[in-house]
């Protein structure tokens, strides 16, 4: 069975994540949410630059443009290139697990409807994932 793409007018009847979770304002509050729990998380801190304001801006355009939104992070940023952005900072499978946790925590207090939820759990969860650069360490038998 051939299987037919939607066409772009087929396309912008569905609702993008971003329209079904209310937009921009939605997004903010994960964003706020998610950095509220890296404040006071004693392994994530570190990683993030002391002004936190940037990375916040950055991230809040970047998941806008991602679910639909505007493409406003491109126009600011270019290319998100996450793994290279990210290659700086020591991330293994505890830290990942850490920030999907806190990530995963902001889109409930943030109030996300389901099936936005569960789509954007799947990308965080793999997104999260391809960030891991560091090895786990194998203790010496």
């Amino acid at each position: 069975m051939c299987r037919v793409k939607p066409t772009q007018l087929e396309m912008s009847d569905r609702p993008s994540i971003y329209e079904q979770i209310g937009g921009a304002a939605t997004i903010r509050r994960i964003v706020d949410r998610f950095y509220a729990r890296v404040e006071r998380d004693p392994l994530l801190r570190p990683m993030f630059p002391a002004d936190l304001e940037p990375g916040k801006e950055h991230q809040f355009l970047f998941l806008c443009q991602y679910f639909g939104g505007p493409d406003d992070y491109n126009r600011l940023r270019g290319h998100p290139r996450l793994r290279m952005r990210h290659a700086p900072f020591p991330i293994d499978q505890v830290a990942r697990d850490a920030w999907l946790a806190h990530m995963l925590a902001a889109l409930d207090e943030a109030g996300v409807p389901e099936p936005a939820r569960t789509a954007m759990h799947r990308y965080f969860e793999q997104a999260s994932t391809a960030m891991i650069n560091q090895a786990p360490l194998i203790e010496p038998s």
